[in-house]
């Protein structure tokens, strides 16, 4: 991405012309990364977002949600100390590098400061450092004399800006015009790795508009691009996902350096979020599946075990009735099965240090103990099993998630069934998240993203609604609204497929779907979310299909 020096260049202007004048009202650092300052400036209120994560070091205002946390860290207490009610007299990048500087004019009760608040956006190295008159008063990330003896940021010292790059200067023409003269090969890769402050997609771009460019003019042409005040913003996009953002791009337009870096950072950190939110969903419901996977398996090992319950009854009350027959000592003894329609002779392995009598009371108390374990354990596996049934829709559902919202309300699912803790602090109820609609034809169609909203679906369909599910998968439920009229095949077999298409059988073809009036639906009492028994229906067979020409965004 092209956080570069080119690029800063840009957007330190911009931020300048909106923020300069503008007051400090509030300070936040909702991330160990991120610190947030909330100024009053133009007649209206901005977020300058600051941060120094090495994937989303930035500079930018932004109205995307942060959160701050219940306890402020010390970097956040020490802005607060010594920002807050301050005038930010300007916004100023540090020559030709990385560095952004926010002058700040400081008037307490008793006192009056100049203080600088250096944003340093250098990926991995990015940092935020406060100083007074040249001082180090704080800095987000504090590195001491034993952890780099080039350069400290400690309180108390000498604020020294980093080592500069062993590349050429752009500002120097001369010492420019002598870099290009040297080139070999291309000029991009030239450029990356000889001019300093230039990321390589800056470098690209130069180098596709230097196309043609006589050799004793390209250093002209290169500082002119970099230091002309010419800006075409933009993101750049690759099957609509954003891959980078320029300062001169022919790209998705936007109106300035700081709105395209913000749609950019914005989009990817939510990608980030909803990525690592439900990979941490999946790990807990995959954590879950394998526990009741195993025990499941204990209980149907179990039943296995009694499997010979009915021949040991039945060894006992022929040990019982042939008890005159039965020699003691023996190995084995030999009877006519009168529980056999054939009546067969079965040979009946014998203990030979017990008694006849007390051989049978050996089978019969096997028995007897098997058939207590199986009346146990059959509750049990029912139970097992629908608790896996369960764990498995949840996780169709989380594989069917497109956004945080989704998320969020599989995750309250989670909590009310326990398998996350609940939340200490009890929050305001969220929005509903509507259902997926569709129109078809004359008909309106709805489809539950996850349990939850399946059984909100069903709860607010009429009776004579059609009512649409995977037949042996897991599935979103899907409700054709039909205000009391018949609908028509076209439209069935469209609500069947888009049923189809959010079911565990997407891939598949010819899946069955089961439709049915709502009335015929029930939810049993206790069961659990998406859980319902339903009669008199019919069965037809759909390839998946989403139909996103009739979805209702």
């Amino acid at each position: 991405m092209p956080q570069d020096a080119f690029t800063l260049r840009h957007i330190a202007k911009e931020l300048d012309a909106m923020l300069a004048g503008g007051k400090v009202n509030k300070i936040i650092q909702p991330s160990r990364d991120e610190v947030d300052l909330i100024l009053y400036a133009g007649g209206r209120t901005h977020k300058l977002i600051l941060n120094t994560n090495a994937s989303f070091a930035r500079a930018c205002v932004s109205a995307a949600p942060r959160t701050a946390p219940d306890v402020a860290p010390n970097f956040c207490m020490l802005l607060r100390k010594h920002l807050t009610g301050a005038a930010l007299l300007c916004v100023r990048q540090i020559g030709f590098e990385r560095i952004l500087a926010f002058e700040f004019d400081c008037a307490g009760e008793f006192s009056r400061a100049r203080r600088v608040l250096y944003a340093e956006i250098m990926g991995k190295y990015s940092n935020l450092v406060l100083t007074e008159q040249g001082v180090v008063t704080g800095a987000l990330k504090i590195s001491s004399l034993q952890e780099n003896f080039k350069r400290v940021l400690f309180p108390g010292v000498p604020y020294a800006f980093p080592d500069p790059q062993d590349k050429t200067d752009p500002t120097d023409e001369g010492a420019l015009s002598a870099c290009l003269a040297a080139r070999t090969g291309d000029l991009a890769d030239f450029l990356f790795a000889h001019v300093s402050g230039l990321a390589y997609s800056t470098c690209r771009l130069i180098a596709e508009g230097a196309a043609g460019v006589p050799r004793d003019r390209l250093a002209t042409f290169v500082h002119d691009y970099i230091f002309s005040d010419e800006k075409r913003p933009a993101v750049e996009r690759t099957d609509g996902e954003a891959k980078d953002f320029h300062a001169r791009f022919a790209g998705e337009p936007y109106g300035s350096v700081n709105a395209a870096e913000d749609a950019y950072y914005t989009e990817r950190e939510a990608k980030k979020a909803f990525s690592e939110k439900k990979r941490k969903l999946e790990s807990i419901l995959a954590a879950r599946r394998k526990k009741e996977e195993k025990k499941l398996g204990i209980l149907l090992e179990r039943e296995r075990d009694c499997g010979d319950m009915e021949k040991n009854r039945i060894f006992g009350e022929l040990i019982t009735a042939n008890m005159y027959a039965v020699r003691k000592g023996a190995d084995f003894c030999e009877a006519v099965n009168y529980y056999d329609e054939e009546a067969k002779t079965v040979k009946i392995p014998l203990d030979r240090a017990l008694t006849p009598s007390q051989n049978a009371q050996k089978y019969f108390k096997k028995y007897n103990k098997q058939k207590r374990t199986l009346a146990a354990a059959e509750p049990q596996r029912r139970e097992a099993e629908s608790d896996l049934d369960y764990t498995m829709s949840a996780l169709s559902s989380l594989s069917k998630a497109e956004n945080m919202l989704d998320l969020a309300e599989i995750e309250e699912e989670l909590k009310l069934c326990g398998l996350l803790p609940p939340d200490p602090k009890k929050k305001k109820a969220a929005p509903a998240v509507p259902f997926r609609a569709f129109r078809i034809g004359d008909f309106s169609v709805f489809a539950g993203r996850n349990n939850v909203q399946n059984d909100r679906l069903l709860r607010e369909s009429a009776p004579t609604d059609i009512w649409l599910h995977t037949q042996k998968y897991h599935s979103s439920h899907v409700i054709i609204r039909t205000e009391g009229r018949k609908a028509p095949e076209e439209v069935l077999l469209a609500a069947a497929e888009i049923c189809a298409y959010f079911s565990d059988a997407k891939a598949g073809d010819k899946i069955p779907v089961d439709h049915c009036e709502r009335r015929f639906v029930k939810k049993p009492p206790k069961a659990k979310a998406g859980a319902v028994i339903y009669t008199d229906f019919r069965t037809v067979l759909v390839t998946p299909s989403r139909h996103g020409e009739e979805e209702v965004l």
